[in-house]
């Protein structure tokens, strides 16, 4: 099932001569529980590509779809809504709340779209993500790997359609590393998530379903891994 896609988008910061192109008419779809790297050098374009995907920097041309809907066609509203529920993003840096503990990082997003938070759901990430027993623990009480695995329990709290990381292990040695990608591969096969991961991590490519390369804003080659 073709979950998003892709057409002829560009993306151009700046005017005249001063305009940069991040994006240059990228087209591709994904099926749904797909795991895609997206790979490329600094300043290639890959980040824009997923911050584009996940609803966050509107394509100066082209579409993105998802379910067929044109997400950039809403209201900026719906916009909100879309990025609070159909998409989960995960960060280098982590990006947590330093004020809440690990039960209200994990429940956040449920909570910012004023729906109540099911305790089912949420027990059950916290025992994938190995943290029930960390559920009460401020951030600067976590190791960087459990802080890597609290944004991915975030991310996956309200089962979007599709889960975008940016260098998720690019702050992690490599023990942490290895476990927060064997953490986001289980949800792929439990959940049947849809994932897409920016990484430089070469190791991470290898272990994901298909590999695209971004060279100056465009698709340089978009392969299946065997």
């Amino acid at each position: 099932m073709e979950l998003l896609k892709l057409l002829d988008v560009c993306k151009y910061y700046g005017k005249g001569e001063n305009r940069v192109t991040a994006l240059n008419h990228v087209s591709f779809a994904v099926e749904k529980g797909e795991f895609v790297v997206i790979v490329g050098a600094s300043g290639s374009g890959k980040s824009t590509l997923l911050h584009t995907i996940g609803g966050v920097d509107a394509p100066s041309s082209g579409k993105v779809c998802l379910y067929d809907q044109d997400v950039y066609a809403q209201s900026a509203e719906k916009l909100a809504v879309f990025r609070r529920r159909q998409v989960g993003l995960i960060y280098q840096f982590y990006n947590l709340i330093p004020t809440l503990n690990v039960v209200e990082n994990i429940t956040l997003p449920v909570l910012l779209d004023k729906r109540q938070a099911d305790p089912l759901r949420v027990e059950e990430l916290l025992q994938l993500l190995d943290l029930s027993e960390r559920r009460d623990c401020l951030p600067n009480q976590l190791s960087g790997g459990q802080q890597q695995r609290v944004s991915i329990g975030r991310a996956l709290m309200s089962a979007p359609a599709v889960v975008l990381a940016d260098e998720p292990t690019g702050n992690l040695d490599s023990q942490n590393s290895q476990e927060v990608l064997e953490l986001l591969k289980l949800s792929q096969r439990e959940y049947g998530q849809t994932l897409i991961i920016v990484t430089h991590d070469e190791r991470i490519a290898l272990q994901a379903d298909r590999v695209i390369s971004i060279s100056d804003g465009r698709i340089s080659r978009d392969e299946w891994v065997y």
